[in-house]
C-alpha cells in the first residue's frame, strides 16, 4: 500500500492575477487526484472567461514598465527568481510528485533546470539590441530594434510543469514580455508555488499571472485579443485547434508538441553503454515525455542480443511509491491514460507485435494507483499503430533493419520530428545520420538532457519554433527596422 502524499505541503488552490491571490473562479472546480493512490488531493478553482480577461488586462498593464525597465534591473530580478527556485527546490520537487506522480528521483531535476534557464536567460537581458544595416544608394542610417511582443499566453503541459515554466518563461521574461500562464488542472500545485516565488523575487504585479484551467480557459486565452503571442506545449490535436482559432487574428504561435522518437542502433554500438539508455523511453516519467526514445531500430546482426538485454532489464524494473527516492518508475497521469495505453497494448499483437515484457496494469499494493508495467514489443511493423502513434506511456516498440538507408527511412517514417538518437562507433556514420534524420534534435551515443544554451524544438507534427540559447530569446522578440535619411 502506498502512503498518501504529504498533503500538508500543498498550497491552498488559487489563481494569481495582477499580484493578487484568488481562491474562487467562475470556471468551476476540478478534483485533483494523486496518480499513485487514486485519491483526491483537493479542488482546484478553474479560470473562466472572466478571470482570463482580468489576467490579460493585468499583463497588459504591467507590460510597458517591464519592457522598459533597465536591463540590469530586469536581469537582477530574474537572478533572484532563479535563486528562490534553488532555495525551494525540495518543496517544488514534492509538489511536482503530487502533481502527476513523476518519481522524486526524476522530479528533483525540474527546479534546478528551471533555475538554470532563468540564470542563463538573465544574461541576455543587457545584450538585447539590434543591428546597423548598410544602405544604398541613398545616404541613410538604418538600424533594427529587437522588441518584446507584449503579452504572451503560455499553456504548459502536465508532464513537467516546472521544467516547462523555466524553459518558456526564462526567455519570454528576459526579452521583456509579460505572461499569462495556464497550468493544466491535472498538475496545478507546483505552478502555484512558482507564482508565489515570482512575486517574492520582485517581479512586478501582473508580469506573471497564473490561471489554472481546462480546455475552456485555454480557448478563452488563445483567442483573446489582448494576447500578442502564444506558447503551447501539448498535443498535436489541441495545437491544430489553436492554429485554427487564431487564424483570424494571425497571432504568432510557438508550438512544442509530441514525438515518436527513434533510436537507431547499429551493429557496432557499445551495448554496455546502450543498457543505460535502451529503456529510458519507457522508464523516464513512465514514458510520458515528448522526446523519449519510444522506438528502437536495431540492426539485424545484434537484434536478438539487444532484445534479450532489454527483456532482462525490464524484468528488473520495480514500480513503486514516487515519493520514495529509490523508485525509478511511477504511475501514469490518470485512469483515462491507463485505458488509452492499455488499449494500444491490447491491439499491438493483432498488428504483428510480439510481447517481450510487461503488458499489464500493476496490481497488489499498486492497484489503486495508475501503474502500468514497463512494456516492450519486438518485431513491430513500422506502419502499425504502435510505431506511428505517440503512446505517451511506458511502451517500447522494437523493429529490425539491415542497411543504413533502411534505418533512415524507418526513422523518418512518421509525421513527427522532435528527436532522434544514433548509436554507433563510426564517427563518419554518426555525422551522416545526423544530416539525414528529420528531427529538431539529434543525440549520438547517449542522452543527458537538453542544454539550456542549445536550441530545442521540432519539425512536422512535433511543432514549430525553438527554445534555448539565442534562439529562445529570438522566439520572444520581434525586429523593428528604422530608416533615417541622411
Amino acid at each position: 500500500m502506498i502512503a498518501d502524499a504529504t498533503l500538508d505541503i500543498l498550497p491552498k488552490p488559487k489563481l494569481l492575477i495582477g499580484g493578487r491571490d484568488m481562491f474562487d473562479a467562475s470556471g468551476g472546480t476540478h478534483g485533483h487526484v494523486y496518480a499513485a493512490t487514486g485519491k483526491l488531493t483537493g479542488h482546484i478553482p478553474l479560470a473562466g472567461p472572466e478571470e482570463i480577461d482580468a489576467a490579460v488586462a493585468a499583463a497588459r498593464a504591467a507590460a510597458p514598465a517591464w519592457a522598459n525597465m533597465l536591463p540590469n534591473e530586469r536581469r537582477n530580478i530574474l537572478i533572484r527568481f532563479a535563486q528562490l527556485l534553488q532555495r525551494d527546490a525540495d518543496i517544488l520537487t514534492r509538489l511536482s510528485v503530487i502533481d502527476n506522480g513523476i518519481p522524486l528521483s526524476v522530479a528533483q531535476f525540474g527546479p534546478h533546470v528551471a533555475a538554470d534557464s532563468f540564470l542563463y536567460n538573465a544574461g541576455w537581458t543587457d545584450k538585447i539590441g539590434g543591428d546597423v544595416i548598410a544602405t544604398w544608394p541613398t545616404p541613410a542610417l538604418d538600424y533594427t530594434r529587437d522588441e518584446p511582443f507584449g503579452v504572451v499566453a503560455v499553456i504548459i503541459p502536465w508532464n513537467g510543469p516546472i521544467y516547462a515554466l523555466g524553459m518558456v518563461l526564462g526567455p519570454a521574461l528576459a526579452a521583456g514580455n509579460t505572461v499569462v500562464v495556464k497550468p493544466p488542472e491535472l498538475a496545478p500545485y507546483a505552478a502555484m508555488r512558482f507564482g508565489d516565488l515570482a512575486l517574492e523575487a520582485g517581479l512586478p504585479a501582473g508580469v506573471v499571472n497564473i490561471v489554472p484551467g481546462g480546455p475552456a480557459a485555454g480557448a478563452a486565452l488563445t483567442t483573446h485579443p489582448g494576447v500578442d503571442k502564444i506558447s503551447f506545449t501539448g498535443s498535436g490535436a489541441t495545437a491544430r485547434h489553436i492554429l485554427s482559432a487564431v487564424a483570424p487574428r494571425m497571432t504568432p504561435v510557438h508550438l512544442e508538441l509530441g514525438g515518436k522518437s527513434a533510436a537507431v542502433i547499429f551493429d557496432d554500438a557499445d551495448l554496455d553503454a546502450l543498457d543505460a539508455f535502451s529503456l529510458s523511453g519507457v522508464v523516464n516519467n513512465s514514458g510520458q515525455g515528448c522526446i523519449n526514445a519510444t522506438r528502437l531500430l536495431v540492426q539485424s546482426r545484434i537484434y536478438d542480443a539487444v532484445v534479450d538485454r532489454i527483456r532482462a532489464q525490464a524484468e528488473q524494473i520495480a514500480l513503486g511509491d514516487p515519493m520514495d527516492a529509490a523508485t525509478r518508475m511511477g504511475p501514469v497521469i490518470d485512469d483515462r491514460a491507463v485505458q488509452r495505453i492499455m488499449g494500444m497494448i491490447e491491439r499491438a499483437p493483432g498488428e504483428g507485435g510480439r510481447l517481450v515484457a510487461g503488458g499489464e496494469r500493476a496490481g497488489g499494493a499498486l492497484a489503486d494507483g495508475y501503474f502500468i508495467q514497463p512494456t516492450v514489443f519486438c518485431d513491430v511493423d513500422p506502419q502499425s499503430e504502435l510505431a506511428q502513434h505517440e503512446v505517451f506511456g511506458p511502451v517500447l516498440a522494437i523493429s529490425r533493419f539491415d542497411t543504413e538507408e533502411e534505418a533512415v527511412a524507418l526513422a523518418n517514417g512518421t509525421d513527427f520530428g522532435l528527436a532522434a538518437y544514433v548509436w554507433t562507433r563510426d564517427v563518419k556514420r554518426a555525422h551522416g545520420m545526423a544530416s539525414k534524420l528529420i528531427a529538431g534534435n539529434i543525440w549520438v551515443n547517449g542522452f543527458t538532457g537538453i542544454p539550456i544554451s542549445a536550441p530545442f524544438g521540432g519539425v512536422g507534427q512535433s511543432g514549430q519554433g525553438r527554445l534555448g540559447g539565442i534562439h529562445g530569446i529570438r522566439e520572444y522578440l520581434r525586429a523593428k527596422n528604422v530608416w533615417i535619411s541622411l
